[in-house]
């Protein structure tokens, strides 16, 4: 039947509860425009259905797309009484009189649904989906999900729900809005910030043995600002919006609409399958980056001098009491290297979701390599964006451990700010001078943590490239990224090392930050695409 331009089915008052009916009505496309032969478009999908609903002028609020998603999955989740008002909406295309009897037969449908479960659970069945301690407290119409392991004692049907490590990291980056993380971050740094700028450490000076007035400013230091305040808010907004993107679109497009439900327990288990990753990375983090390293550099050397570390604005207190205190220094430290470990294991957390993305996009084009029906065009198109925002990512991970090493460096030197370091070192390949050993032995464990950081965005770029970039489909491209990265990983290798190491940083820098703009370096996506269709 037709109706406002679209297709109509009447209520059948067959006695079916929300899901045998919803199920129905999904697969015959029930509310959708007629296609322009005439015939009905097609199915709804959990994304088609969420943003007709919240295209209803007098619906404010639009519904969630995991809402909607919950509709389609077999589940025992019925439907709140606010979304059965917008449902009937669609069903009844825009009809008073057929938006009303639809609003009827769906909650009827609805108080069928929760007959069923109650029954269930009188009888103490184990096709329940909800745990049997959550079971007296949740009712059926409750749309909201909380996080779910699966486990090897544990079905697709029936999640264990236990406290994971994995799962909550991955939730801080899918969940929510795509600003929380990078916009906590930035707050983060901010607030230090502006700490310092009380405690008096922003912008302070102090004067070395030989005469020197050497600028050790909290505000001065890239590894405190550029990194917290730049870098890292940018890394988690690519990493945020990639794994968005692969969970809630690309693979739902790739894997068949029968397997939606299977298919996020197969992303759960491949991030659960590293649980063991991120907690060794939690408590590298914490424990050695975080903890062990506070006590060793700021905390003993406040507390009982010694320790043969460069001076900074963490250690200020001994050179110049008159400032900051010893106490305040402790605590200004420990609050600042608390959040520093928590954003590095932050930003590990990071790389782990893009090699789990690059893995599971791997497996899934191996499974789908021998199928006709599969568009291999679709699947290159998301190779395509997964490995731009792997690049990106990479040359993001290689700039903050830029940050790390330059600081690192810089205060060892005897120039008076890291500017003038850097000037200076660029100036020095002009006059013929070489003042790489000018500076002081002293110990550096930012340049070992450095590189950690920087071989490790490297790692996830190098599989990206080996998993995503067989055959000549983006050849040219890669190699385009990989010279950047290189040159990038160059310049990162050679500061301090050689004398004029800023200027290949400085050129590197500049193609690093194009990059960032334009991972195509120039060639559009619609040609790239087009090079690759002959595998189709």
């Amino acid at each position: 039947m037709l109706k406002n331009g679209k297709f109509f089915l009447p209520p059948p008052k067959d006695g079916s509860d929300f899901k045998e009916l919803f199920k129905q009505l999904a697969a015959a496309g029930a509310g959708r425009l007629l296609g322009s032969d005439g015939f009905p478009a097609g199915p709804w999908t959990p994304e088609l259905l969420s943003e007709a609903i919240s295209q209803i002028d007098s619906n404010r609020t639009g519904v969630d797309l995991r809402t909607v998603q919950l509709w389609f999955q077999e589940n025992e989740k019925g439907i709140s009484t606010a979304n059965i008002r917008w449902l009937a909406r669609i069903f009844g295309c825009d009809d008073p009189v057929a938006t009303g009897e639809w609003q009827m037969e769906l909650s009827a449908a609805q108080s069928r649904l929760a007959a069923k479960r109650r029954g269930l659970k009188k009888a103490g069945s184990s096709a329940a989906l909800v745990a049997p301690d959550r079971a007296q407290t949740m009712s059926v119409d409750d749309e909201t999900t909380f996080p779910a392991v699966l486990t090897d004692h544990a079905s697709a049907d029936r999640p264990v729900h236990r406290f994971s490590l994995a799962g909550r990291s991955e939730a801080l980056f899918s969940r929510g809005s795509p600003l929380n993380l990078p916009a906590s971050v930035f707050a983060g740094a901010t607030a230090l910030g502006f700490l310092s700028y009380i405690m008096g450490i922003h912008n302070a000076t102090y004067v070395q043995a030989d005469g020197l007035v050497k600028q050790v400013g909290f505000l001065w230091a890239p590894n405190w600002t550029l990194l917290f305040m730049v870098f890292l808010p940018l890394f988690f907004s690519f990493v945020t919006e990639l794994l968005v993107f692969w969970k809630n679109e690309a693979r739902y497009k790739l894997v068949a609409q029968s397997d939606r439900l299977e298919s996020d327990h197969a992303w759960a288990r491949h991030v659960e399958a590293s649980s063991y990753t991120y907690w060794s990375v939690f408590l590298i983090c914490v424990l050695f980056a975080g903890l062990f390293q506070w006590i060793g550099v700021c905390l003993i050397p406040l507390i009982k001098g010694g320790g043969n570390y460069a001076m900074d604005w963490g250690k200020l207190a001994i050179v110049r009491p008159e400032v900051i205190s010893v106490w305040q220094e402790v605590v200004f430290t420990g609050i600042a290297y608390l959040y520093m470990c928590l954003c590095f294991y932050l930003f590990f957390v990071g790389l782990i979701l893009l090699y789990t993305v690059v893995y599971d996009l791997w497996k899934v084009g191996e499974a789908l390599k021998n199928q006709q029906k599969v568009d291999q065009q679709e699947i290159n198109e998301v190779r395509l964006r997964v490995i731009r925002e792997t690049f990106r990512c990479t040359v993001l991970g290689v700039l903050i451990a830029i940050c790390m090493k330059a600081q690192s460096s810089y205060l060892a030197s005897t120039s008076e700010n890291i500017v003038a370091w850097l000037i200076s070192d660029m100036s020095s390949v002009f006059h013929g001078l070489n003042r790489v050993n000018d500076g002081v032995g002293y110990r550096m464990p930012t340049h070992y943590s450095s590189l950690l950081v920087a071989v490790s965005a490297c790692f996830v770029f190098m599989f990206a490239f080996i998993r995503l970039g067989g055959g000549s489909r983006f050849r040219a491209l890669l190699w385009k990224m990989s010279a950047v990265v290189g040159l990038i990983v160059a310049g990162y290798l050679l500061i301090g090392a050689i004398a004029g190491f800023s200027i290949l940083l400085g050129v590197g820098t500049l193609f690093a930050i194009y990059g960032l703009f334009d991972p195509g370096f120039g060639r559009g996506r619609t040609r790239e695409l087009g090079n690759s269709r002959h595998v189709s």
